[in-house]
C-alpha cells in the first residue's frame, strides 16, 4: 500500500508520536536488557538516546549523553543500572560478540 501524501509537518509530529510511544513502552518493559534488544533488533535504548543526541547535535543544540539518556530511560541512567540491569549471561555475551565484533 502506498504512503498517503502528507506535509512535512504531519510526517514529523506522526514520527514524534511513533519516538514517543516506543521510548514509553521501553520504559514499561524493564524486563528486557538492552543486551538482549541489540542482540534481537541492532540497537538498545543507549542507542536510542545516542541517536537522539546526534539528532540535537544537527539541530545545532548541545546535548550531553546522560541527559540524553535520561530523556530515553526516564531516569539517571546509573539509577537504572542499579534497579533494572541483570548481569548479562555468557550466552548473551557471546551472542552480542557474534552479531556485534568489537561492541
Amino acid at each position: 500500500m502506498p504512503v498517503p501524501d502528507m506535509d512535512e509537518k504531519t510526517r514529523t509530529e506522526l514520527e514524534a508520536a511513533a519516538f514517543r510511544r516506543l521510548v514509553e513502552h521501553l520504559r514499561e518493559r524493564t524486563d528486557v536488557q538492552n543486551i538482549d534488544l541489540m542482540n534481537l533488533a541492532g540497537f538498545c535504548r543507549n542507542c536510542l538516546s545516542r541517536w537522539y543526541r546526534e539528532a540535537a547535535a544537527a539541530q545545532g543544540l548541545a546535548l550531553a549523553d546522560p541527559d540524553a539518556r535520561e530523556i530515553v530511560y526516564g531516569m539517571p541512567y546509573k539509577e537504572w543500572q542499579a534497579k533494572y540491569q541483570k548481569e548479562a549471561s555468557a550466552e548473551q555475551k557471546a551472542a552480542l560478540a557474534r552479531s556485534h565484533p568489537g561492541h
